[in-house]
C-alpha cells in the first residue's frame, strides 16, 4: 500500500484550534495496522491540550487524545509486512500515544500489538470512549492488594472512578466515595455502600483511597488510611510521604497509562491488552456499565470538543 491522502482534524497552534483539511496517509509500518476510523473517543485532555499544545505539536498534527494518549475504534483495513493478515476486518479499539498522529481522522496507523478486539455486542462508540478510561481503571485497582471486605473510599467521580469503584467492587472491596454530584440512584448503580459529599463528614478509616482529583486531593486522602493502607493517585502524584518513617507505613501509588508507550515493553503491551479484551467482554455481558455517550458527527468535531468542555466545567472535581 503507497501513501495517499485522508480528511482529519489538524491543529493550528497559532489559534490553538483545529480545523478539517485534507491531509497525507502514510502506509502501515511492518509491525502496524491501519484502522478506518469509524468512531473517535474524546476527553477533556483533547481540548486541553489543542488549546494549550504542550508537546509543541507542529501546525497540521493530527490530534485525538483522550486522557494519556489517543482512543479510538473501527475496523482494520490495511496492515504492514508482518503483521497477520487475519486481523484484517477486525473491530478492534486502541490507545495511541500522544506524540503520534491521533484519531481525529479517518484513518490512524498503530502497532498491531497496541490494538484491542471488540467484542460484537460492545458498540463502536461506546468502545472509542473506553480505552482510557478503563484501562486506566484497571492500573487504578490493580495497585492495591486483594482483601475481600475490606473498605476503599474514591474520590473524584468521573468516567475513570466510576469504572474504578465498579471493579472494586467486582474484587470484593466495600466502597465509598466522596462526590458532590452522585446521586443515591447513581451509587445503587455503581455498588457503592456510602456517599460522603465531603472529606469533613468522613468517620472512619480506609484500607486504600483511590483520588482522581490531583495530588492535593490524594495528599488529603492519605491521612485517612490504615496502617499498611494504599493510597492510589490517578491525576498527578503524592509528592512527599506525609507520615515519618516507622510510623502507618503507606504506600503510594501513581497511575500513568501513557507512561507505557514509553516505558512499556511487550509483555507489558501484550498484558495491558489482554485485559483491556477481557474488560471489554465485561461490558458486552452487563458487568460493568460506562457513563452515557454523547455522540456526534465527525464535521461536528469542534461541536463535540465545546461540549466536553462545558461538561467539565459543569461537573468540576465532583
Amino acid at each position: 500500500m503507497t501513501s495517499s491522502t485522508q480528511h482529519a482534524w489538524t491543529c493550528d497552534p497559532k489559534l490553538r484550534s483545529v480545523a478539517l483539511n485534507q491531509t497525507t496517509l502514510s502506509a502501515p509500518a511492518p509491525d502496524e495496522v491501519q484502522i478506518r476510523n469509524l468512531a473517535i473517543g474524546i476527553n477533556p485532555v483533547d481540548w486541553k491540550f489543542i488549546q494549550g499544545n504542550p508537546l509543541n505539536w507542529p501546525a497540521g498534527h493530527v490530534p485525538g487524545v483522550d486522557g494519556a494518549g489517543v482512543d479510538g475504534a473501527g475496523v482494520i483495513e490495511a496492515i504492514g509486512a508482518d503483521v497477520d493478515p487475519t486481523l484484517v476486518g477486525q473491530r478492534v479499539a486502541y490507545h495511541h500515544a500522544l506524540s503520534q498522529p491521533g484519531s481525529f481522522g479517518h484513518f490512524t496507523n498503530i502497532a498491531a500489538s497496541k490494538v484491542m478486539r471488540v467484542p460484537e455486542h460492545v458498540a463502536l462508540t461506546a468502545a472509542a470512549a473506553l480505552p482510557c478510561p478503563l484501562l486506566t481503571a484497571w492500573q487504578a485497582i490493580s495497585k492495591v492488594p486483594s482483601s475481600s471486605g475490606a473498605r476503599i473510599l474514591a474520590a473524584g467521580m468521573g468516567a475513570v472512578n466510576k469504572l474504578t469503584c465498579q471493579l472494586a467492587h467486582l474484587r470484593g472491596f466495600e466502597v465509598d466515595v466522596i462526590s458532590g454530584s452522585l446521586s443515591d440512584a447513581q451509587a445503587a448503580q455503581l455498588n457503592i455502600r456510602q456517599v460522603y459529599r465531603d472529606e469533613h463528614s468522613l468517620t472512619r478509616q480506609y484500607y486504600a483511597a483511590i483520588d482522581a482529583r490531583g495530588e492535593q486531593g490524594a495528599a488529603k486522602l492519605a491521612s485517612l488510611l490504615k496502617a499498611n493502607g494504599h493510597i492510589v493517585a490517578i491525576l498527578g502524584r503524592v509528592p512527599t510521604p506525609i507520615d515519618p518513617p516507622f510510623t502507618r507505613a503507606i504506600s503510594y501509588h501513581e497511575v500513568a497509562l501513557g507512561g507505557l508507550h514509553e516505558f512499556g515493553d511487550s509483555d507489558d503491551w501484550q498484558q495491558l491488552m489482554q485485559q483491556g479484551e477481557q474488560l471489554l467482554e465485561q461490558v458486552a455481558a452487563g458487568q460493568l456499565s460506562p457513563a452515557p455517550i454523547e455522540v456526534f458527527e465527525f464535521t461536528a468535531l469542534n461541536d463535540a470538543l465545546t461540549y466536553s468542555q462545558q461538561a467539565q466545567q459543569k461537573a468540576g472535581l465532583a
